[in-house]
């Protein structure tokens, strides 16, 4: 049995300690590093000495040391190179006595790595080597963070782009795009401050293949953590959220209720002058949050869900989930809201398709009619204080058709949509007085060019004499 080589050290420690520098920096398990760099050495030496040869590695990363030994038997006459080795060229390689049958081992070393393996062995090694780290990486990073989704991370704005905040998290990329930020909440001049935002999801495959990190800050959930961070007997579940409607940065609705009857749970969550409540509504850009009492029955959590209007009468149907509410006539903007916003955080708190009705007729809110009527149009009406269908059926014609955008044919148009939702027809003399109203204008402006001298008074000639 021939005797191995004393080993030549040179560089192998200092390859083990950036390793093992790199496995700190980069959360790497040693283990499994010291496995990678196995995997790469062995496919480094089979590039260069063939498929078939026979070899061993010792990686021993406490001591900083790296060992390769290729085996070959001793042969009379050479067959396979990969595997073996006449007894001349042993002999001359050792400089020791050997016989054929015997095995030969060479330490392959790495002192001179680059004159033994070559700079295009050396380079394909070293990417191989990079690429197996970074897709580890990748996947720590999505095991670290698929399981934090849903919690609040605090990091740091590093950069601010058209549509996305880029947020620096234990040195990981995390994205804040801008469909879950909050409107209107500027982020300029914030790079390198403190943000707080809910995790809302991981993706796969993102951009080089690196784990996509979306953050939000205009979703319920973020909302619904913030009130658990900040008020302890909804993270201890004395009170418990059991529903949120909001659009972010301007108005919220969150139903909460005690599971022990001595909590009051609006009056936990304000906290002692508003404390509570207040530093939430700063996080939020000083969102303003209407807090209500949960309630089992329908017609008692609607009633709450539209304040601060009061509310005349409630009608539901349980299999439709849709409800009918009365209210006065001075309530109905309250009802209503700015642009319908009451309603329609009622509407989503509950769960309830709500219709409101002016007390003394039915109404619906014009609101409904927006994207028929179209923005521009809508708040062209609403300028003019028309608030409900009825107002607007009820509204002076020549009023109408002097609103920029509006003409004769989208004024019946929608009148024939909104008189279908109270399952009315048009009359035909209102029909005839819209079709006719601009004619008659148009006639009496024509008359008007054609006849300047009528529109002054008649001389009248008194001769004295």
């Amino acid at each position: 049995m021939a005797k191995v080589k004393e080993k030549a050290r040179g560089d192998k420690k200092m390859i083990i300690e950036a390793f093992t520098e790199m496995a700190k920096e980069r959360n790497i398990d040693r283990d499994l590093l010291q496995g990678i760099l196995e995997e790469t050495l062995s496919q480094l030496i089979r590039k260069k000495y063939g498929a078939d040869s026979n070899f061993e590695i010792v990686v021993n990363m406490d001591k900083g040391d790296i060992e390769i030994y290729l085996m070959k038997e001793i042969v009379e006459e050479v067959v396979n190179e990969q595997t073996e080795i006449s007894l001349e060229e042993a002999i001359k390689k050792s400089g020791e006595q050997l016989e054929i049958g015997d095995e030969f081992i060479e330490e392959i070393t790495l002192d001179n790595i680059g004159e033994n393996f070559g700079r295009r062995l050396i380079t394909l090694a070293s990417q191989g080597l990079n690429q197996r780290i970074r897709d580890i990486e990748k996947e720590n990073i999505y095991n670290e963070y698929i399981d934090r989704v849903g919690e609040i991370l605090v990091g740091e704005v590093y950069q601010i782009r058209r549509n996305d905040i880029l947020v620096m998290h234990n040195k990981v990329e995390l994205r804040l795009p801008r469909e879950e930020q909050i409107p209107n909440e500027t982020y300029k001049g914030k790079k390198n401050q403190t943000i707080k935002a809910l995790l809302k999801e991981v993706r796969r495959g993102g951009s080089g293949g690196v784990p996509e990190l979306i953050l939000s800050r205009a979703s319920d959930e973020f909302l619904a953590k913030l009130f658990e961070v900040e008020i302890p007997e909804i993270y201890d579940g004395i009170i418990v959220i059991k529903a949120i409607a909001r659009d972010p940065g301007e108005r919220s609705k969150v139903a909460v209720m005690s599971t022990d009857e001595r909590v009051d749970p609006v009056g936990a969550c304000v906290g002692m002058k508003g404390i509570r409540i207040h530093s939430i509504v700063r996080e939020l850009n000083n969102e303003n949050i209407d807090l209500i009492e949960y309630s089992d029955n329908p017609k008692v959590f609607i009633a709450k869900a539209l304040l601060p209007a009061k509310i005349k009468e409630i009608s539901i149907s349980e299999e439709t989930r849709t409800a009918t509410v009365v209210v006065s006539e001075d309530q109905v903007p309250l009802a209503i809201g700015k642009n319908g916003q009451n309603v329609r955080l009622a509407s989503k708190l509950t769960g309830y398709s709500i219709t409101l009705i002016k007390e003394g007729g039915e109404d619906i809110e014009l609101v409904e009619f927006k994207e028929e009527l179209g923005l521009a149009l809508y708040q062209e009406l609403k300028s003019l204080g028309i608030e409900t269908a009825r107002e607007f059926l009820e509204y002076n014609i020549g009023k109408l058709l002097n609103v920029k955008g509006m003409t004769k044919d989208i004024l019946i148009e929608m009148r024939s949509i909104i008189l279908a939702e109270f399952d009315e027809e048009e009359s035909q003399e209102m029909l005839d007085k819209i079709k006719n109203y601009e004619n008659q204008e148009d006639n009496a402006t024509n008359y008007e060019e054609e006849n300047p001298e009528d529109d002054k008074e008649d001389e009248i000639i008194i001769d004295f004499e």
